[in-house]
């Protein structure tokens, strides 16, 4: 078990990953901080994976709250300031891993166009966060009595079991209505511009980012839109596109949200979506999971749940999922400038 110490820095898979990725705009991307229709919002996200195959799953949670307010009051501008803070836990149990992170956001929302009805927005985000390890929850070689178990002592050389670092995202996010109620927003964001060293073991002769242990930046684009059926807006397609790169790995999720208004004044709503996952590893390309998404709308409240099935089986016969719920709430919800996509 020694090598999984080495193997720690690698371990890149769960770098803030959420299939409901826009339920978690402030880990999406920083220039999403205040992009939304009302002057708060507030919301909560838990994924648990792998939960048929493991005694202990692995989980991931983040909640997160940001404000919008106006730029300027005096001038006749549509221009927001955002501004976020947002907690991020990750947690594999089998090895009592975990990392843990808290960063703030700050962000611009410009206004364009005669009618005000595009934005461009930029965003930064600062934070700190901590990895963790239970050496307890380790075996060693030489700690093998030769018959009944794990009885003896170590005699490994272990660095301190967690440490912390700085961490630093940068974001661009674009908004654009069309044809009425229709809208378009395409996004792009950097993490990790620090290049933090990730490693429990140092090695400060070495020169590469593998190596050296630090982690590669990760690269998001993300595209999507809001297309109606009716002039009233009750029904609507809502495709969505997320293509994450970080070093030799890349990941996609692709699909469509489909939203349908519920009551007299449409005030709920019913959302449904499909999904596709190809992803690039060291093993090359190929699917890793199909999703399927179920939502509700409540006024200012927004209830999501999905689940990944994903293609390939760690265990004989035995495919592996995951488990992901989101719950987001908006406040004061008078702004009919919709800068963020919902799921």
């Amino acid at each position: 078990m020694a090598a999984f110490l080495f193997l720690l820095p690698k371990a890149q898979a769960q770098d803030k990953h959420f299939t409901q990725f826009y339920a978690s705009p402030l880990t999406l991307n920083p220039a999403l901080s205040g992009a939304m229709e009302g002057s708060y919002r507030v919301g909560a996200i838990y994924r648990d994976q792998w939960r048929k195959v493991l005694d202990n799953p692995i989980k991931t949670f983040s909640m997160a709250a940001d404000l919008r307010f106006e730029a300027n009051r005096k001038k006749n501008t549509e221009d927001a300031i955002g501004l976020g803070i947002m907690f991020f836990n990750d947690k594999v149990s089998v090895v009592d891993f975990s990392t843990t992170q808290i960063a703030v956001s700050l962000a611009y929302h410009k206004a364009l166009g005669l009618n005000k009805d595009q934005f461009l927005s930029i965003g930064l985000q600062g934070g700190l966060t901590q990895r963790n390890v239970n050496y307890g929850s380790l075996n060693f070689h030489d700690e093998f009595n030769g018959t009944t178990g794990y009885t003896g002592t170590s005699s490994e050389l272990l660095p301190a079991n967690n440490f912390a670092f700085p961490d630093l995202n940068v974001g661009i996010n674009y908004t654009s209505q069309f044809a009425g109620e229709g809208r378009f927003f395409a996004g792009a964001s950097l993490h990790h511009v620090l290049k933090p060293k990730i490693s429990f073991y140092e090695d400060p002769t070495s020169t590469s980012i593998a190596e050296g242990g630090k982690l590669y930046p990760k690269m998001n684009v993300q595209l999507s839109a809001s297309i109606p059926f009716d002039r009233s807006n009750r029904t609507s397609m809502q495709p969505r596109l997320l293509a994450a790169m970080q070093g030799p790995h890349m990941e996609i999720n692709a699909g469509t949200n489909f939203r349908f208004a519920m009551g007299q004044y449409g005030a709920s709503a019913l959302h449904f979506g499909t999904w596709a996952r190809p992803v690039r590893n060291d093993g090359g390309f190929g699917f890793d999971a199909v999703v399927a998404l179920f939502g509700l709308e409540i006024k200012s409240m927004l209830f999501g749940l999905s689940y990944d099935l994903n293609l390939k089986a760690l265990q004989a016969n035995q495919r592996q999922g995951a488990f992901e719920l989101s719950i987001t709430y908006m406040g004061n919800h008078d702004n009919e400038k919709v800068l963020c996509p919902k799921f």
